[in-house]
């Protein structure tokens, strides 16, 4: 029997542990807009509960040679068939968080996808990465913006843009709504006691810095509170795409493009025929239309087209099992976001080698009981709910 990786602290060997590490170790505000979903979180647990519902079979006689987890995604070989995905404010959770998760992304050979929201630069991301990160665009309103935005990637080395296309409101989110989110966030009474409360937190902002939406910077009116972020998002981005957008933007964009949020067949047929090299079925983590299909849902419609087009998920993946699970749904690829930011709020830098770490290692597993040697195995596991 194997041992576990060192890699792995053994106080934390789950993502729920580390969910709770994070609890214990930053400002309410702070892990309420990294946990929550929209309205009623509804579609936020519908994501984890509908992905478990995906059952496997595994076959034990006969030869096996052990499982490899590397998989080739739009032309790079990557170590594992799972990335970081793109987070908003992720300083604001935890001080430094995207350069420690994109420098630990590097290292373990996964992508890193930046958000346009992000508190690190383009340009610091690009260099901590060594030019391997991708870069999520909200498409702005004004097209110069767009293009600079795209000429910034694109000059800093970045070989993957990942255009969204299902934010076409600003989310509803109760909770960022009483806590007064903003950057910096808004000093209630209630704020400064839940960060007297957590001094780790505390100090390391401190000694980082306030943070910002550091690639928005040149653009971006200075000390944003919850209402007049949502103005500016409003007026700033567009989140409505069509064809001529699309267009300008796959003549721009010399590198591989992706469309994520993608949650049905015609989009999905659409964005294949206008030129999109990969698509990311999501939900935006079940932080934008609660009366939504849980990712998983999505995946398992649009799946046909895996044929024509590599295909990606995210949304409610907490797990190596469930990683396996939308594995065999028809997702060549897999990307998480809250699970990452769990483990640097947690554990702080070493955080995000622990939680790769125990992903990989949870995943090795399911694979070898499943005795599946590569990731594109997974697929002839999956037990149809009509039965074998």
């Amino acid at each position: 029997m194997g041992a576990v990786s060192e890699a792995i602290d053994p106080r934390y060997p789950t993502t729920d542990d580390l969910r709770a590490g994070a609890r214990r170790r930053i400002p309410r505000f702070a892990f309420e807009y990294l946990d929550g979903g929209c309205n009623e979180d509804v579609n936020l647990r519908r994501n984890t509960d509908e992905i478990r519902e995906v059952t496997l079979r595994p076959r034990y006689l006969g030869r096996y040679a052990g499982a490899d987890l590397r998989t080739e995604l739009l032309g790079h070989v990557y170590d594992a068939p799972f990335g970081v995905a793109p987070i908003g404010l992720q300083g604001l959770v935890w001080p430094g968080a995207p350069e420690l998760l994109a420098r630990a992304a590097r290292e373990h050979n996964v992508p890193f996808v930046l958000s346009t929201v992000s508190t690190a630069s383009i340009e610091t991301i690009a260099e901590v990465s060594e030019g391997r990160a991708w870069f999520q665009l909200y498409h702005p309103t004004e097209d110069g913006l767009r293009d600079d935005l795209l000429r910034r990637a694109e000059a800093a080395g970045l070989s993957v843009l990942v255009v969204l296309c299902d934010v076409p409101t600003f989310g509803y989110r109760p909770r960022d709504i009483r806590n007064g989110l903003g950057l910096p966030p808004r000093m209630t009474l209630r704020n400064v006691l839940q960060i007297m409360a957590r001094p780790a937190w505390a100090l390391a902002t401190l000694r980082a810095g306030r943070p910002g939406f550091e690639s928005l910077r040149p653009y971006t009116p200075p000390g944003l509170d919850l209402a007049r972020l949502g103005a500016f998002m409003d007026a700033t981005f567009s989140g409505r795409l069509d064809r001529e957008r699309i267009a300008r933007i796959r003549d721009l964009w010399p590198g591989k493009l992706v469309l994520k949020g993608v949650a049905c067949a015609e989009d999905a047929v659409l964005a294949h025929e206008l030129g999109f090299d990969g698509l990311w079925v999501s939900n935006h983590g079940g932080r934008q239309l609660d009366a939504g299909p849980s990712s998983i849902r999505s995946l398992e419609e649009i799946a046909p087209l895996g044929d024509r087009t590599t295909l990606m998920v995210d949304g409610g993946i907490r797990s190596g099992p469930d990683l396996a699970r939308v594995l065999a749904s028809g997702a060549q690829f897999a990307f998480m976001g809250r699970p990452f930011m769990y483990g640097v709020a947690a554990l702080g830098a070493r955080g995000a080698h622990h939680t790769m770490t125990m992903l990989e290692t949870q995943l090795r597993q399911v694979m070898e009981q499943l005795s599946c040697e590569r990731v594109a195995d997974l697929a002839a596991t999956r037990i149809d709910k009509r039965g074998l």
